[in-house]
């Protein structure tokens, strides 16, 4: 069963994470790491959480139409995390779109990319791994 407002207040629940999670990675840690590591703090402490997000919607989208949920939500979840990402970055720290999109640039080992794969597959994966329950 499609339930729009569960997607949508379980990504609220990823996007507060994501902001508070850049806040803390900005603020104390930065001080103490060097960039990339701080990059990697950004990325790698919210995927369990995304993950235990998408089993709750996976959870409470169970049925017939469990394919449709988990695609609204694998569509839904990393464009708007990205966007509010975006935004945080932009009213904190005044940076431009282009210095916000290097974060994308995986070529030099940025690990941002690895946030977006898991936003869109952990709810499909998810899903998966409860339909066959």
């Amino acid at each position: 069963m499609i339930r729009p407002g569960v997607t949508l207040v379980l990504w609220a629940a990823i996007a507060v994470l994501v902001v508070l999670n850049d806040a803390v990675g900005d603020t104390w840690i930065a001080g103490t790491l060097s960039v990339r590591v701080v990059e990697w703090y950004k990325v790698l402490v919210p995927l369990p959480y995304v993950v235990l997000m998408a089993f709750i919607h996976a959870r409470h989208t169970s049925g017939p139409r469990w394919f449709e949920a988990a695609l609204l939500a694998a569509m839904l979840w990393p464009p708007s995390t990205v966007l509010v990402d975006f935004l945080y970055t932009r009213l904190t720290y005044g940076e431009d779109p282009v210095s916000f999109l290097d974060r994308f640039a995986f070529w030099w080992g940025a690990p941002y990319p690895l946030l977006i794969l898991a936003l869109f597959s952990a709810p499909l994966l998810a899903g998966v791994a409860m339909a066959r329950r």
